[in-house]
């Protein structure tokens, strides 16, 4: 009996695994098929012929190699940039307390959050016009990255204050000051919670659509969620071709799970096992 009560959790578990994944591996399936009539005929089935091709004609034909890789370059570029600017925050706030100033600092950044990003496209959208930088890659970047500050912020500066001060004064006796001791203890240390803040961070860039759309007009420059539609457009009669366009837009994201893994469960649970 108790057994059987241990079972049944694994049980749901693995039902709710297989609902989270159908829709996955029915795109993954339909990539590899030959066409339209495999798809219909057996649509949740294995293909009985694997077709690769399609997959080299949706990276060569339909461009979504150059929307791929417009993604991964400003994703990863804007994700580094924030956890940048957000690590030099938090280290000023959390570890080099200025009292008063370092809580009206802390609760503007609180602020920032309760903003939500659609309601700043347009003024977004002014000052990236006169900066001169729309239909360029800049136009994503900049706003990418401080939309990512304030939540970046307040993940790393919990993180920062769960760390013991007897670190810092040791490296402070040692002769290190405030840059080095942000560069070469804290910074190494707040590791977990920055991988932890990558991944979120690369994920929103990854999947941003909005921004993308109307500040970008160069074919391109475009990114691949905005690529994808215009693929859908033209290639919307072939759904091989279409599932193997997905199947390029999931595969980073699976890809960075599965390296950074170890390190995301470690920045989730860091601050409650030293706090």
């Amino acid at each position: 009996m108790r057994a059987l009560k241990k079972l049944i959790p694994h049980i749901f578990l693995m039902a709710y695994l297989l609902i989270i994944l159908y829709p996955f591996l029915f795109v993954l399936f339909s990539s590899v098929k030959v066409d339209n009539q495999s798809i219909a005929s057996n649509p949740f089935g294995l293909p009985s012929t694997f077709v690769f091709d399609n997959y080299v004609n949706a990276w060569v034909n339909a461009k979504i190699s150059t929307y791929f890789w417009n993604s991964l370059y400003i994703g990863v570029l804007s994700a580094c940039l924030s956890i940048l600017f957000a690590a030099m925050l938090a280290f000023a706030v959390t570890r080099m307390r200025y009292n008063r100033i370092s809580a009206i600092v802390f609760q503007c950044i609180l602020i920032g959050m309760l903003i939500p990003n659609n309601s700043l496209m347009l003024p977004i959208y002014g000052m990236m016009r006169q900066l001169d930088i729309l239909n360029t890659h800049m136009a994503l970047i900049l706003p990418y990255v401080a939309n990512a500050i304030p939540f970046s912020v307040i993940i790393l500066a919990a993180f920062m204050r769960s760390l013991p001060g007897e670190i810092e004064e040791a490296a402070v006796i040692d002769g290190l000051r405030s840059g080095g001791l942000f560069a070469r203890i804290i910074l190494p240390l707040t590791v977990p919670a920055i991988v932890t803040v990558f991944i979120i961070n690369f994920l929103g860039n990854w999947n941003e659509f909005l921004l993308a759309n109307y500040f970008l007009s160069n074919d391109e420059l475009r990114t691949l969620p905005v690529g994808m539609v215009g693929f859908r457009d033209a290639y919307n009669m072939n759904y091989a071709q279409m599932s193997a366009g997905i199947v390029f837009s999931v595969l980073p994201v699976l890809i960075i799970y599965a390296v950074l893994q170890e390190k995301i469960i470690e920045g989730v649970t860091a601050g409650s096992v030293k706090g």
